[in-house]
């Protein structure tokens, strides 16, 4: 019998959520209308960032990019093309256009960081928190690079929340013992569908009410 574990998926969910979150940098950049090298960057550190994160608290070693390091090629490539059609097309990259892959990179990166902290055993809080920083804080670098305050500390939509929320499903899925494959993609997939219906529907969290003086 073969024992699937996060491992089995870890390669190809990274793969998706990483090309997700590099296509929301990629759109940030080129939206800020970065030089090449500019666009480089913070689509790197929208893919790498959260992954490189809870990596480096977990103290897992290697890093999944240089593990893999042909995926800074494919990225690189994948920034060069993209500028060159984005130009030469006249194509207009709008607010919106960064929410759909980031929503989908959220769900992957939240549900398959959980789900790694948990193999390593570590406490259910902390294992939520894991999936947590490995969906936002990619999206919270590409934001700060682009000199904007985060989206996830600002907009009032649920983001942060809704992967905390999917992490902690993870949890409680594999405490039914439930397959791992239920418990990432299950999870994940709730994430993307709550983070687009509230972009949608403007779902929105309470506001400080501060009366100005």
């Amino acid at each position: 019998m073969v024992i699937v574990t996060a491992s089995t998926f870890q390669v190809p969910i990274e793969v998706c959520a990483t090309i997700a979150f590099a296509l929301s940098g990629l759109i940030a950049g080129a939206r800020k209308k970065l030089d090449a090298f500019g666009v480089f960057v913070v689509t790197g550190v929208a893919a790498f960032g959260g992954g490189t994160l809870r990596d480096l608290l977990l103290d897992r070693r290697p890093f999944f990019w240089i593990n893999h390091a042909h995926w800074l090629w494919v990225m690189l490539f994948l920034c060069l093309f993209a500028m060159a059609f984005m130009r030469s097309r006249h194509i207009l990259l709008t607010e919106r256009a960064i929410q759909i892959p980031d929503a989908l990179g959220l769900g992957l990166y939240a549900a398959l960081g959980t789900q790694i902290a948990l193999d390593l055993q570590m406490p259910v809080i902390i294992c939520a928190l894991m999936g947590v920083m490995t969906a936002v804080f990619g999206g919270v670098l590409r934001d700060i690079l682009c000199n904007e305050i985060p989206k996830a500390f600002n907009d009032y939509q649920p983001y942060a929340v809704i992967a905390f929320a999917g992490s902690l499903l993870v949890v409680i899925l594999n405490q039914l013992s439930m397959p791992q494959s239920i418990c990432i993609f299950v999870p994940a997939g709730l994430i993307f569908i709550f983070r687009i219906t509230a972009i949608y529907r403007g779902w929105r969290l309470p506001s400080w009410k501060i009366e100005s003086e």
